[in-house]
């Protein structure tokens, strides 16, 4: 502990910024983590029993299963065509298409913070280190050279390499979650298109030899 506390003292000023961003990922970290774990262990198992649920034409056995996870991403989008009342297979497709668009702010959620995060991190990183050499030079007097002003030099240059590595520390760390949530964003998306894509062809095939019985009432 000693030694961080002495590592922040010697950063300087900027290290404050740089560990309020450090706290702030980690919290946002944490949550995209748990929100991205309860996903993948649930959607994909709940997706594909109502799709075979559809397909044996057990239309209130589907819609029960996503109203009991309506919690999940894709079984919100899947109810917001399913409720429909006799649509047609393009007001149905439209349905998947709208609510799918209205889930992506929820899965690219805190994604600007964590750019912001990167982006100013190794700034706010070289500030420091610019902070740093000014208190060095300003110190600096080559007719004292191993005299009482050395201590400020050697304070100032280790300002700046502190504040530099802990910027880089900060970015470096937070655009690795960054990347991962954005590859689980990208994969969500493609499932989203291919389940979609198999609810509305069942759909079509349904409507196209006039079954409607299946249309919840309201």
């Amino acid at each position: 502990m000693n030694n961080i506390g002495n590592l922040f003292t010697a950063g300087g000023v900027v290290m404050w910024p740089l560990l309020g961003f450090s706290i702030l990922a980690v919290a946002l970290i944490i949550e995209r983590i748990v929100f991205w774990v309860k996903i993948n262990n649930r959607q994909n198992r709940v997706v594909r029993e109502v799709l075979q649920l559809y397909r044996l034409d057990n239309v209130v056995g589907a819609l029960d299963k996503l109203q009991q996870n309506a919690d999940l991403p894709m079984s919100r989008i899947f109810l917001a065509a399913l409720e429909l009342e006799e649509p047609t297979p393009e007001e149905f497709r439209l349905a998947l298409e709208s609510e799918a668009q209205a889930e992506i702010p929820l899965l690219k959620r805190f994604q600007n913070i964590f750019d912001t995060i990167i982006g100013l991190a190794p700034l706010l990183g070289l500030l420091g280190t610019v902070l740093g050499l000014i208190i060095s030079f300003e110190s600096l007097d080559i007719g004292d050279v191993g005299g009482t002003k050395t201590s400020n030099v050697t304070g100032g240059i280790s300002q700046a390499l502190v504040s530099t590595a802990s910027g880089l520390v900060v970015a470096i760390f937070t655009l690795f979650f960054a990347n991962s949530f954005r590859g689980l964003y990208m994969r969500q998306i493609a499932w989203i298109q291919e389940y979609g894509g198999q609810l509305e062809l069942l759909y079509r095939r349904r409507y196209e030899r006039g079954d409607r019985s299946y249309a919840p009432t309201r």
